[in-house]
């Protein structure tokens, strides 16, 4: 079956929002060449756990391609349409199982070196579909906070090297009550922009106390969850026959309840923790890497006014199979290293956010936990500074305002 014989009866093992988009959009669906359609399903099947910036994208994006003419529509597809399907891809189950049919898809680009061609497809329809949408620039400032450093007593090292070319070094930030005054500039700007998701506190560890009205996530909170994980991936690793690629496929389709989450008021940020855990290099083990990806991921998909991370102490590296052991012991944490790794994660968080629209306006705080060291990015600020002045970040914070 091809795209031009879609139904709506056939979307009914969609979730309800994702159902009615759907069919608002059928006509629309039904123009496009299969080789394009099922990556636009994927996102469609997921879109009642899809924050209000990708459900708005999303939307765009259909309206957009139900208003091209056909001649439009060919040129922007003309590239898709060209490329070759196998008898097995044209009959995949691509309407209830796009993600696995976008994967076969990847295999049979590679083998049948139409990789480029669909490669040049997707940059040229990307490039259009901008064009035709541009992003809107946020209501405020963006503003990225990263916090490193957790737990580390003294460090003689450099830090934020990556990020000084780029704003101002500040040597003697008093550390008292530093992250309170973050966390409660965090709150404001929450109060003073209620925008569902638009506000976001991830702590690598145990989350301080900080108002209920961000939205929120940590590491620690999650400990059940991601021990429910591992015992899963050991049992699949163990299977004859099972390979990273399957294992990866199994962990995808994972959801909330298959992990002993409950089913809370807040949907979506359980599927997004999920994915996190799911889909994310290392997030079930380390807690950087958690904190990172959650960053890059929230970033992406929720696009926030306002993003704190607070980095903690990862446990020490050792061979991954090691790490999955079943009763492996507890190693103590690696306080220098987790500094190293949040360094580099404070600079991926900013280049992260400079992707997003009002990037010239955004602004941006690294600071060193319990230590005199920031480093503070803003038009305010000027690039590739130092500073001696005595301050702290409720004052800073100001200073870039």
């Amino acid at each position: 079956m091809g795209p031009r014989d879609l139904k709506i009866e056939q979307f009914r093992s969609y979730p309800p929002l994702a159902r009615k988009v759907a069919e608002q959009n059928l006509d629309a669906l039904r123009g496009l060449p299969l080789s394009f359609l099922p990556s636009l399903l994927r996102e469609l099947i997921e879109y009642d756990f899809k924050f209000p910036a990708e459900r708005k994208a999303l939307d765009d994006e259909l309206r957009n391609l139900s208003t091209l003419s056909r001649e439009q529509s060919r040129e922007w597809l003309e590239g898709f349409s060209a490329i070759t399907l196998s008898p097995r891809l044209e009959q995949f189950d691509w309407i209830n199982s796009p993600a696995q049919f976008v994967e076969q898809l990847s295999a049979h680009l590679w083998t049948t070196h139409q990789l480029d061609a669909f490669r040049m497809a997707a940059n040229s329809y990307a490039d259009r579909l901008r064009a035709a949408l541009p992003p809107a620039a946020p209501p405020v400032p963006r503003l990225g906070i990263s916090i490193v450093g957790q737990g580390v007593t003294s460090y003689e090292g450099p830090l934020f090297r990556k990020l000084r070319p780029h704003g101002a070094y500040f040597r003697r930030i008093s550390p008292e009550n530093g992250l309170r005054f973050l966390l409660d500039a965090v709150s404001a700007r929450s109060k003073a922009h209620p925008v569902p998701y638009a506000h976001w506190y991830i702590d690598g560890g145990e989350a301080a106390e900080h108002n209920p009205e961000l939205t929120s996530i940590s590491y620690a909170a999650l400990e059940p969850v991601r021990g429910a994980l591992l015992r899963r991936m050991r049992a699949e690793i163990a299977r004859p026959g099972m390979g990273p690629e399957m294992l990866r496929t199994l962990m995808a389709q994972l959801h909330p309840a298959d992990l002993g989450i409950a089913r809370s008021l807040d949907p979506l940020l359980d599927r997004f923790q999920i994915k996190l855990l799911t889909e994310g290099s290392g997030t079930q083990i380390f807690s950087t890497s958690f904190a990172q990806w959650a960053a890059r991921e929230a970033l992406r998909r929720a696009q926030p006014l306002t993003l704190m991370v607070r980095f903690a102490a990862r446990q020490r590296q050792k061979p991954m199979n090691e790490l999955l052991a079943e009763g492996r012991e507890i190693t103590e944490p690696d306080y220098t290293g987790s500094l190293v790794d949040a360094d580099m994660g404070a600079y991926y968080n900013w280049l992260n956010q400079q992707r997003l629209p009002g990037a010239e306006k955004s602004l941006f705080v690294a600071w060193f936990e319990g230590h005199n060291a920031a480093l503070a990015i803003g038009p305010a600020m000027p690039r590739g500074t130092e500073s001696d002045t005595p301050t702290d970040l409720r004052q800073l914070l100001s200073w870039m305002a």
